[in-house]
């Protein structure tokens, strides 16, 4: 039973909560203690940033990997850094930008550590020109209860098991990740206002050719002629001659910018569905057409960090974010989900339809090409079902659901909308036949077996 005392964990949703039995910190250099693992195995935690259930461990244990380590060049004529699987990519860009060096991936958060980023195979506004992380790192060391640490390639087929395995198949102690050169640390950055899905989707398909950054936001409260109405994002990296004479200052100077902090309550009028549709209509009314503007890496790709806890934004209960990919050629069946949620009234502020290019080589990495639509929903009754009904509907199209984002999945799906599960299960037993590695999510979609059980799940000796 799990101790009182040790306080309970969640994802960045809020929700699902469960209590590990035991909470430790893994220092740089020290070997994981994989003998003392009990009968509900570990579970590796990063910066917490997972929506769902994906870094939980009920009544297990729970390593901690994020740590405020050190960067360093592996190659530094090529700009291949040498990170350690708990460096977060804030401090990454503290220490590169200033050099001229930028992440080729970036994620909606700078609060998300290097192995996080490649156990989830993260993936950005550019992987429609550039792909996922994974595709950007040479090497891993990866540390398992069977191999210890060992060095892998993109050559290697547990290289590609273990990015998008959630941290199924061992700690990611450090990484060699090849960095984009900048002139700025600032995005050129093209905004215009859609005033329907047919816009949104052809602006978005013509950004495939011309922009390296491309991503728009959804107001699904707006119906008839304005449903799925948006603004659409491009962007491409800022040169000296884009700056300001204020920003030629200091052109590569990274700041995270001011940061506030919500209580934690939160008056619950703003989730209710007029409040959020006023302030859709708000925020869509006041975006330009056509307009040009030069702003920060932090401004760009982080906006939501400037509020350092923006997840009560949702109250005490939570709330879910889906994020699903189907094919360019379902057209319909996207234009049908949003219609579906926009009359359902469920949907929170934010909705972000985006473009992905070829599927990444990860067993269980999410991105394929398509379409991408990813929406936060308060946590509420009659929720589930909506979600459920939508999933059917990705699954019978050969689309997937993001496992980094989930927490509700039925676990019947698993099996089509990742189609290579099990020959990651096979590559998984031969690094952690006792299945040691487990998660809240690997339990509940049963990733390693029915039910998340591997062969024989028990404590270890010394």
């Amino acid at each position: 039973m799990a101790r009182p005392s040790e306080p309970l964990v969640a994802g960045w949703g809020r929700t699902p909560r469960s209590r590990p039995r035991a909470r430790h910190r893994l220092e740089p250099g020290l070997d994981a203690d994989f003998a003392q693992v009990g009968r509900r195995g570990l579970t590796v935690r990063g910066l917490g940033r997972s929506y769902g259930d994906a870094a939980q461990n009920a009544g297990g244990t729970v390593l901690d990997l994020h740590s405020p380590s050190d960067a360093a060049w592996y190659d530094e004529t090529n700009g291949v850094a040498l990170l350690d699987g708990g460096l977060s990519l804030e401090s990454l860009h503290t220490w590169a930008l200033p050099q001229g060096w930028f992440a080729p991936v970036v994620p909606g958060t700078c609060h998300v550590t290097m192995g996080g980023a490649f156990a989830a195979d993260v993936h950005g506004k550019n992987h429609h020109h550039d792909g996922s992380f994974a595709e950007h790192v040479d090497w891993i060391e990866l540390e398992s209860p069977v191999r210890g640490v060992v060095r892998l390639n993109p050559g290697d087929d547990l290289f590609w098991a273990t990015a998008g395995g959630m941290g199924l198949t061992g700690i990611i102690r450090r990484l060699a990740l090849s960095l984009r050169r900048v002139e700025t640390a600032y995005l050129r950055v093209t905004t215009n206002r859609m005033a329907s899905l047919d816009e949104v989707l052809d602006g978005l398909v013509a950004a495939d050719q011309h922009a390296t950054y491309s991503v728009a936001w959804l107001d699904l409260f707006g119906t008839g002629r304005g449903l799925g109405r948006g603004i659409l994002n491009t962007a491409e990296h800022a040169e000296l001659a884009d700056l300001s004479r204020r920003q030629t200052r200091a052109p590569l100077d990274y700041s995270p910018g001011l940061r506030l902090a919500l209580p934690d309550v939160v008056p619950s009028g703003l989730l209710m569905p007029t409040m959020m549709r006023a302030f859709n209509t708000l925020w869509w009314r006041r975006a330009p057409h056509d307009d040009q503007s030069v702003e920060s890496a932090t401004s760009f790709f982080h906006p939501l960090d400037a509020i350092t806890n923006w997840n009560r934004l949702y109250g005490r209960r939570g709330f879910l974010q889906h994020q699903f990919v189907i094919p360019s050629t379902e057209v319909g069946l996207l234009r049908h989900i949003i219609e579906r949620l926009a009359n359902s009234g469920t949907a929170g502020f934010l909705a972000v339809l985006k473009r992905f290019g070829p599927a990444s080589r990860g067993h269980l990495s999410f991105p394929g090409e398509g379409w991408t639509l990813a929406v936060d929903f308060p946590a509420k009754p009659g929720l589930a079902g909506l979600l459920d009904e939508i999933d059917d509907l990705i699954a019978g199209v050969g689309g997937r659901v993001y496992l980094a984002k989930d927490s509700r999945l039925d676990p019947k799906h698993v099996p089509t909308m990742y189609p290579r599960l099990e020959a990651w299960r096979e590559l998984r037993r031969g690094v952690d036949p006792e299945g040691l590695l487990t998660s809240d999510l690997n339990r509940r979609l049963g990733l390693t077996g029915p039910r998340g059980r591997s062969p024989r799940i028990a404590p270890r000796q010394p």
